[in-house]
């Protein structure tokens, strides 16, 4: 089985700039061994198992409790199929097969 979470999660109790509170959540789910992909609105995760992804998402809870987070946000999608773990960089390689790169200039302001 292959299970593809997408979370976002925060406290909405601590201010305009939370990254201090997401970059352990990070950590966690980098050193958990699953393979992810962060983007700027939420993290890709894909495990073996539903109950693996539902236990990232209360480990991430939790690690926010544990800093004082009274308040936290969370929005979890799930795509759940049968079949070989992989699926993470397989969906994005179809894209990119049909379309070329997919990564084009990035404007950032200062």
């Amino acid at each position: 089985m292959s299970v593809i979470l997408d979370l976002a999660i925060f406290p909405t109790d601590q201010g305009i700039s939370v990254s201090a509170f997401v970059a352990p959540v990070i950590a966690m789910i980098r050193d958990s061994g699953h393979a992810y992909r962060l983007s700027p609105m939420g993290t890709a995760v894909e495990t073996a198992t539903l109950p693996e992804a539902l236990e990232l998402i209360a480990r991430a809870q939790s690690l926010l409790d544990e800093r004082g987070c009274a308040r936290v946000y969370a929005i979890a999608k799930f795509d759940i199929r049968q079949g070989p773990l992989g699926r993470l960089a397989g969906k994005v390689d179809s894209i990119r097969e049909r379309i070329g790169e997919l990564n084009g200039p990035v404007e950032c302001s200062s």
